[in-house]
């Protein structure tokens, strides 16, 4: 399995453009050994030639111009990517559909709960039907959650619901629903490779801890390192499970999590700016390290 790190940032990006905290005004000066980062996206392959795409922020035309292999050049309109996956509806997950209008026609695999999000608060199914077709819907059923894509059947997904929020322009943003927001189990049928993906993950159940022993590879919510980051910052006033997101410090925290599963590869993704884990050379980034944790980068490769 090809797994490549389109976006590794949270929404908004790294700097975030009208933030100045430590994190976002050091990397502008050139003061803090950091590595910008666009909003979180990753791309999905069993043969290197036909992608998924899981997500697309609003970032995904320098991202797809950033990885060569998915503008692949075989026709005067082409593209690697065969499909997308939606895991929620929230704004940095979903606005790259807008920027991929022209090669509509696009099939779409998400929830029930994000399609209904996608058709009426932020009807972006209804906007792109008038680009070639639009976006085609296939429904992930939660009753029957392992599917394959046709153009891409090297790949087997298991959608997994996560306990988490719909996005503020919801009709339902205070009555939570399961498929609302998902993480994927994907297997590589050739080669037996297993991911566990989850960029937005608010509480670990013993349920999603079975899944995640059976992979060979974690890449999984890294957006906070204290659940009140965003306040310490004074750059906003919620907590982070709240926005349903796992801060890594703390008891029950995502460090104390990854390291009661012994065995895969642990990697964070979906990265806020005001992490101070994206700084190389800081305290927060040293703990990482010594409990074998790593921080992904845009642009980074794995394969399983």
């Amino acid at each position: 399995m090809h797994i490549q790190i389109l976006g590794s940032a949270a929404g908004g990006g790294f700097p975030q453009w009208n933030c100045n905290c430590r994190n976002c005004a050091g990397v502008r000066s050139g003061k803090l050994r950091a590595q910008p980062r666009s909003q979180s996206s990753i791309a999905l392959s069993a043969n290197g030639v036909d992608w998924v795409l899981c997500n697309a922020s609003p970032d995904i035309r320098a991202q797809l111009e950033a990885f060569p292999p998915l503008q692949p050049a075989r026709h005067v309109r082409d593209t690697g990517v065969q499909a997308i996956i939606l895991l929620d509806s929230q704004i940095d997950h979903v606005t790259g559909l807008l920027s991929l209008r022209e090669g509509c026609p696009h099939s779409v695999w998400c929830t029930d709960m994000v399609h209904q999000d996608l058709t009426s608060g932020f009807p972006l199914f209804s906007m792109l039907q008038h680009w070639n077709g639009g976006l085609t819907w296939q429904p992930i059923d939660l009753a029957a959650p392992t599917f394959t894509i046709p153009a891409c059947a090297g790949l087997r997904f298991t959608a997994i619901p996560l306990r988490s929020s719909a996005p503020p322009y919801s009709p339902h943003r205070g009555n939570p629903h399961p498929g609302d927001n998902i993480g994927l189990f994907i297997e590589d049928l050739a080669s037996g490779g297993t991911l566990f993906y989850a960029p937005g993950l608010g509480q670990v159940d013993e349920h999603l801890l079975d899944w995640m022993r059976r992979a060979d590879c974690l890449l999984v919510d890294g957006t906070l390192w204290r659940d009140d980051e965003l306040r310490h910052c004074e750059v906003g006033d919620k907590l982070g499970r709240e926005m349903g997101h796992l801060p890594q410090s703390g008891p029950g925290g995502m460090i104390e999590v990854l390291d009661g599963i012994d065995g895969p590869r642990k990697v964070l993704i979906h990265i806020n700016n005001t992490n101070p884990i994206l700084d190389v050379d800081s305290a927060e980034r040293a703990e990482l390290g010594r409990h074998g944790i790593e921080v992904a980068w845009d642009g980074m490769s794995i394969l399983l």
